[in-house]
């Protein structure tokens, strides 16, 4: 009877493999199945092993508060004839937060010839609300990510009268210095840089549909939401603000890269202007050359103006030798590029197998990529010229393989394409060799997202951004946000902090 259950229960999972399967065959919605957060794990699966704890902490440790320390004794109540053996101290930690406000009487002067002298409001008071309330408010939403009605409530409920449209002006008024702020760092990032890294996400804005590109690397963070994620809209991201169009070198040596025609390039380099102002002047030359006309593939007026904008990104010195580390997004394929080992990886991982055989091929090739991967990143650490070579050796020997899976054998082909772009390692072992830091630092945008939904205005659009990225920036430099804040906006007693792009200069070092 045991044996006729055990037969019963063994044709009962095969019939549901098979209706699975048949169910997937014919495009029906079948069972789901629930997989990781992350698919690949091979960079963790690659880490060495942590050496085994000796012992357990039972104790959290020294607790050393930021601020002044109050020492305050506490008499007790002891019988006659007791001995004083002095104190045991026991650290408490508060927070107060209560509102205040505060009517400046200001002095009002005529002169002898008639002028009026007004005396001047306190270093850091900027409008109805104070610095300190100006620096809860922007840490709380863009930090905290809070959302606006529930900041309102708060405030209104420790005291302090305020509407949400106030809270608005907040939020998106008079701050210039701070978007200002974010485009140097970007520009002091692309300047030094040996490396930076990028992604995108999808944004909303003035109820379209758009694209925010987070680009950065160990040092700093910037964020850009636009209508479009074309490489067009991404090298113009790179120019950091600048809107001229310049044609050099490496302009020209990026209209042959993407097969624009000999006699056009000619026809460009025959013409004694080289740089144009604005998008208008561009585009006014090229229809004097006959470009707009021509209806040809490529489109020349689209590869012209990308050269010119690239053309631009380097006369500002931005990226002249640094790599961009993408996920193999098509629009960030432009300089020293260099592609993600973990985006690769996870395309054989999630690669649909059918057979045992085609199973075994599958995690053969996993295992042999990831210590391949392993041999990398002990490369990063200790480069040699000779390392190289095998490792490139060794590249061809895996992805050249024939696993006798033509699924798998076309995928390896592909990647094999993608040779120079997935060893930039062995030339510049800075390199990381994977985009998990961008992943991370999109992260919080789209938390923010989540919350939020979407921007209207284009102010309150580059607010977002800037404060978004300017926080990021601040954690990777080590710098609390909360001081950064109060020293922009001068709350009394606040702690000195220099621009956030001195600090990203100053934190590289050449390899």
């Amino acid at each position: 009877m045991v044996e006729v259950f055990g037969k019963v229960a063994g044709l009962e999972k095969i019939v549901g493999e098979q209706r699975e399967e048949i169910a997937r065959l014919k495009g029906l919605t079948g069972r789901p199945t629930i997989k990781p957060s992350k698919p690949s794990g091979m960079d963790n699966a690659t880490e060495p092993p942590k050496p085994a704890k000796m012992e357990k902490r039972r104790f959290r440790g020294k607790v050393t508060p930021r601020v002044k320390i109050a020492d305050q004794v506490v008499t007790a109540a002891v019988p006659e004839g007791s001995r004083f053996k002095g104190y045991e101290p026991f650290l408490v930690q508060d927070l107060m937060i209560s509102a205040t406000a505060t009517c400046y009487q200001r002095e009002r002067w005529v002169t002898p010839d008639g002028r009026t002298i007004l005396a001047p409001l306190p270093e850091g008071v900027d409008g109805h609300f104070g610095p300190e309330l100006r620096r809860f408010v922007l840490m709380q939403y863009h930090q905290g990510q809070s959302t606006l009605p529930r900041l309102a409530t708060f405030l209104r409920s420790v005291g302090v009268a305020i509407s949400k449209r106030q809270l608005q002006r907040l939020l998106t008024d008079k701050q210039g210095d701070f978007v200002a702020e974010a485009r140097d760092v970007l520009r002091a990032g692309l300047e030094t840089s040996p490396f930076v890294s990028v992604d995108d996400t999808g944004a909303r804005h003035a109820g379209k549909n758009g694209y925010c590109t987070q680009i950065g690397n160990d040092w700093f963070t910037w964020f850009g939401t636009r209508s479009s994620k074309s490489r067009l809209n991404f090298l113009d991201l790179l120019r950091a603000g600048h809107t001229d169009y310049v044609l050099n070198d490496a302009a020209y040596g990026y209209m042959r890269k993407h097969s624009l025609s000999a006699p056009l390039i000619a026809s460009l380099a025959a013409q004694p202007q080289t740089a144009f102002a604005d998008q208008a002047a561009w585009l006014a030359h090229l229809d004097r050359l006959g470009f707009t006309a021509l209806d040809v593939t490529p489109d020349p007026v689209r590869v012209a103006t990308e050269g010119a904008v690239w053309g631009s990104v380097q006369s500002h010195k931005f990226l002249c030798d640094a790599v961009v580390l993408s996920d193999d997004a098509g629009q960030f394929n432009v300089g020293h590029h260099a592609l993600c080992w973990v985006h690769a990886e996870r395309l054989v991982h999630k690669l649909d197998t059918f057979t045992d055989n085609h199973r075994a091929a599958q995690t053969r090739v996993r295992d042999l990529i990831w210590d391949y991967y392993a041999s990398l990143k002990a490369y990063r650490l200790k480069p040699s010229p000779r390392r190289a070579v095998a490792l490139r050796k060794q590249f061809d020997r895996i992805f050249l393989r024939r696993t006798g899976f033509v699924t798998l054998d076309r995928l390896l082909k592909r990647l094999h394409a993608n040779k120079a772009e997935l060893l930039m390692v062995l030339d510049r072992p800075e390199t990381p060799l994977h985009t998990n830091s961008s992943e991370n630092d999109i992260r919080c945008y789209v938390t923010r997202r989540k919350v939020s939904a979407g921007t209207r205005s284009d102010g309150g659009r580059d607010c977002r951004d800037a404060f978004l990225g300017l926080a990021k920036t601040c954690d990777k430099l080590g710098i609390a946000v909360w001081d950064y804040l109060g020293s922009r906006l001068k709350v009394a007693g606040h702690i000195v902090i220099q621009p956030l792009d001195r600090y990203v200069r100053g934190r590289f070092r050449p390899a």
